[in-house]
Parts: structure tokens; C-alpha cells; sequence
């Protein structure tokens, strides 16, 4: 029988690339399908591998690429990847990289860009929730799904040491989430949308200005800083899962990542839940 098509790469292979320039920071988030088409029909047909490229040195070359050319658009970038491809394989004949890109936006905090604070384009939803009853009625607003990060003046250190804990203190690491928060009504403010735009902004200023020692510490900061911005509320509540963003060692390549390539990765997640309300 005649092998009439073949081919294969790395699907999903996601990378973080993050510029830095002082305090302006520029992230560029991508996830990869690289797949090669070749002189690899023996390894199906005879189980002879000696031609095959093994996917995971695919990744690798994302990942290297990646650490080489930090501030290229996503469309340089699939042609260095595939460049280094074709100058290092002779038994590539061709290769299609399909990828998707994350679009982060800089969020400006008292009307200017920050350095790196970022929402995610076509962000969220907003939900409302009523109960009524003839005794009364509660009021609840809010978003589901809105995702935020900052690339630095984020830590998470001093946390429980015993023989399970693998992970190390750090006191510079993305922060990120993708935050559902629901607020609950005292009474109806006399514009709901700008009441809800201002919850947002005073959300998003604390966590963007301020060290962060956690979610956790972030959380509640934002929460009684919402608060105290309207005060028609009376309580927040917050459920915050950490999107993770792990330095790539590249050490093997000969190359030192200085906090600028990272793998993305949501699960597992941490979820952090709390609810801030007013004291009696």
C-alpha cells in the first residue's frame, strides 16, 4: 500500500514573549501549530525514525526563536520559526505554523498608558442578577470572565515550607486572572453603567499601582478600594484563578531568559475566592 500523505509537528505550543524597556513593558502571547511536511515517510512505513525530528525539539526552537526575537509581530515571528526550520533540516520540504494570538492592551490609569498593567482584548462579560420578593429586593452587577495581568511588581514568598512545596519565593512575577466579581447593591446608584465603568477603573488601578504579595493581598485591596469609590455598595465579592506564566529555562540552549520567555499555562489553576463587605 502507498503511504500518499504525510506529516507532523507540535500542536498547542504556547509562548510569552515579554520586552522590556524600563518600565514599559510590551507582551506578545501566541499559541503555535507548527506542522512539517518531508523525507520522513520511513518512519511510517518501516518504523525507521533516523530522519524524524522529535516534536519536542519543535517546541524547543519556538521557544528559542522566541528568546532571540522579542519584539517581532506575530507574522516575523512564524517566519523565523519556520526559517530556523528549514536551516536546520534538510529533510523538510515545507512547514505550516498556524497562530493564534492573545491580544493584550495597555490600560491607561489616570488617563495614561501604564508601563505594564493589561487587559485582554475582547474582554469579559457583564452580568446583573435580581431577587424580589413583595418584602423586598436585592441587586447584584458585576463581570465574569474579565482577564487582567501586570508583567511585574508581583511576589508570592513566605508561604508554608514543608517537604511538598516545590515551588520558590519570588518577589518579580506576572500577576494574572481572569476575575469574575460581583458587587452587591445597598441601594441603586443613580447611573448603574458609570457606577459599574468606575468599579472597574478603581479595580483596576489598585491592582495595577500597587505591590502585590499575592492575589490574595491584591484582592483585598482592590475590594475595599471599591468600597470606598461608591457608596452605594455594599459588598464585593471576587473569584480570582491565577493564569500562570512559567520562566522557560533555556539553559540547555546556552541562553540566559532574564524574565522575558514564558510558557502560559491555566491548569491546574489556584482559585482565590473572598468577599469584602462594609463593618457594621
Amino acid at each position: 500500500m502507498a503511504l500518499t500523505a504525510s506529516r507532523y509537528g507540535k500542536e498547542r505550543v504556547r509562548v510569552l514573549r515579554l520586552a522590556r524597556d524600563g518600565e514599559h513593558h510590551t507582551p506578545r502571547e501566541l499559541t503555535l501549530s507548527v506542522m512539517l511536511t518531508g523525507r520522513f515517510e520511513a518512519a511510517w512505513t518501516t518504523g525507521d525514525n533516523r530522519a524524524a525530528i522529535a516534536t519536542d525539539s519543535i517546541r524547543n526552537i519556538v521557544n528559542v526563536t522566541a528568546a532571540q526575537n522579542l519584539t517581532l509581530d506575530a507574522e516575523a515571528f512564524v517566519a523565523a520559526v519556520a526559517q530556523v526550520l528549514l536551516e536546520t533540516y534538510p529533510q523538510i520540504e515545507a512547514v505550516a505554523i498556524e497562530a493564534e494570538e492573545i491580544r493584550w492592551l495597555r490600560h491607561a490609569i489616570a488617563g495614561a498608558p501604564h508601563g505594564h498593567t493589561f487587559t485582554r482584548d475582547g474582554n469579559g462579560t457583564g452580568f446583573v442578577a435580581l431577587t424580589a420578593s413583595r418584602a423586598g429586593s436585592t441587586l447584584r452587577s458585576g463581570l465574569r470572565g474579565y482577564t487582567f495581568m501586570k508583567t511585574t511588581q508581583s511576589g508570592w514568598s513566605d508561604f508554608v515550607a514543608d517537604r511538598y512545596r516545590t515551588l520558590p519565593d519570588t518577589t518579580d512575577r506576572i500577576a494574572a486572572t481572569s476575575m469574575d466579581a460581583t458587587w452587591t447593591w445597598a441601594s441603586p446608584p443613580p447611573d448603574c453603567s458609570e457606577a459599574n465603568a468606575r468599579i472597574l477603573q478603581t479595580l483596576l488601578t489598585v491592582f495595577g499601582t500597587t505591590y502585590s504579595r499575592g492575589i490574595q493581598d491584591s484582592m483585598y485591596r482592590m475590594g475595599e478600594a471599591a468600597l470606598d469609590a461608591v457608596p452605594e455598595l455594599a459588598e464585593i465579592g471576587f473569584v480570582m484563578p491565577n493564569k500562570h506564566y512559567l520562566p522557560i529555562d533555556l539553559t540547555s540552549f546556552g541562553l540566559d531568559n532574564a524574565g522575558t520567555v514564558f510558557l502560559p499555562t491555566d491548569e491546574p489553576a489556584g482559585r482565590i475566592e473572598a468577599t469584602i463587605g462594609r463593618t457594621a
